[in-house]
């Protein structure tokens, strides 16, 4: 099924209006230039200091994300920075290739690291938005003209709407609408990735080892090099800000597993950036309460194989336009904006519920499977199988033209 967005267009002027935008990562830098596109004036805060460097790869494909990237005007720049990280092959113990999944597959149409690409919206966004870094929403009142705003740092505000684009922890869902516990979907895995010392000359791509209910590997590309962990578990209480103990429960479970895992432990215990989280899914009745809305993964995220970084960006052009179309009535876009959205995010989150028990499955039988599986897959009639449904899921939504 595809959702349309109609194309729509009116006349007259807008009433500039002043947005807060919670989370500095894709979602919302991507919020903040649409908005200052159509009239409005967008503040963006961000917990973090500074941009946050490296982290994982992440894609775009299809014509939807695109179409978006290229109406942003930075798709040749995040051409220009791709991190085409090549085929990734599942290795045995002595390193030797047992299946592969192709570039396609892994990388989609164009890949840039998760850092390049937030630096790459920052400057597209910088001249048009206010950024305030190192600071956090610590509460909101909904006023009868707008949202008391206050923070951890800085003195309170008011705003006319307020977006939550701040991850699957979202502080803004936490907020307006409750705890993560009564939204956030745990999906029996965890996944950790840091960068790493990269081997002079190395091929770019993949390699990763799987034993039952855990997966160790590195990714190389363009002189770079990250970790990546994946194992089996329920949900585990630790501090989400304290990457030391988040390290060490990794360290641990990779433990006495074979093949390069001691070498890459040791590098993800050294690495200058560090991302550690549950594999789950954000599941909403609704995406938007009073003048408060939320966008990307606060909303309706899955942590990896969701399309999150492409479903942000969509997400973040459709939000927007219906704002503008809407000249001032926030409850009538936000509608609009579910409406449009739902049917692709739930068909884009799908993707994460087998992305744990895929990457590492919890049997040795597993294990075999999936590696028959793949191997299977470019040998037989109809290859690439998986790189179309990847599309079709990614281009499962028509973007229509908002009026600027």
């Amino acid at each position: 099924m595809v959702y349309t967005i109609k194309y729509i267009c009116f006349g007259g002027a807008m009433q500039e209006r002043h947005v807060l935008i919670s989370g500095a990562g894709i979602a919302g830098p991507a919020a903040a230039y649409w908005l200052a596109r159509f009239g409005y004036q967008p503040t963006v805060v961000e917990r973090a200091r500074a941009l946050r460097p490296g982290g994982q790869a992440v894609d775009f494909r299809g014509p939807a994300h695109l179409g978006v990237l290229a109406r942003m005007g930075i798709l040749d720049e995040i051409r220009r920075q791709e991190s085409r990280g090549g085929s990734v092959s599942f290795v045995n113990a002595s390193g030797a290739p047992v299946a592969t999944m192709s570039d396609e597959v892994a990388s989609g149409d164009v890949e840039i690291l998760r850092g390049d690409l937030g630096r790459v919206l920052f400057d597209a966004t910088a001249d048009s938005t206010e950024y305030v870094f190192g600071d956090s929403i610590t509460g909101l009142e909904e006023l009868p003209d707008g949202v008391h705003v206050t923070f951890q740092r800085h003195e309170p505000r008011v705003f006319d709407l307020v977006i939550g684009a701040d991850g699957l922890h979202s502080a803004v869902r936490t907020l307006a609408f409750g705890p993560d516990a009564e939204y956030l979907r745990h999906l029996g895995y965890y996944v950790a990735v840091s960068s790493a010392t990269a081997t002079p000359g190395a091929k770019a791509g993949g390699m990763l080892y799987s034993v039952p209910g855990r997966t160790a590997g590195m990714f190389t590309h363009r002189g770079h090099a990250r970790t990546i962990f994946y194992f089996a578990s329920p949900e585990i209480a630790y501090d989400r800000h304290d990457t030391g103990a988040q390290r060490r429960i990794v360290a641990e479970r990779f433990r006495g597993m074979g093949w390069e895992t001691p070498r890459l432990v040791t590098e993800m215990l050294g690495a200058s950036d560090f991302y550690f989280d549950a594999i789950g899914e954000v599941r909403m009745k609704a995406y938007s309460k009073g003048r408060v809305a939320l966008l990307g993964d606060a909303g309706y995220g899955g942590t990896i194989g969701g399309m999150g970084t492409g479903l942000a960006v969509v997400g973040a052009y459709i939000l927007a336009g219906e704002l503008a179309v809407a000249q001032g009535d926030y409850s009538a876009a936000f509608a609009r904006y579910e409406q449009r959205i739902r049917g692709y995010a739930e068909l884009c989150q799908r993707g994460a519920r087998g992305v744990g028990g895929f990457m590492a499955p919890k049997t040795s039988a597993g294990i075999w499977f999936r590696n028959h599986m793949l191997r299977a897959a470019y040998l037989m009639p109809g290859r690439g199988m998986m790189e179309k449904i990847a599309l079709k899921r990614a281009s499962a939504v028509t973007i229509g033209e908002y009026p600027a």
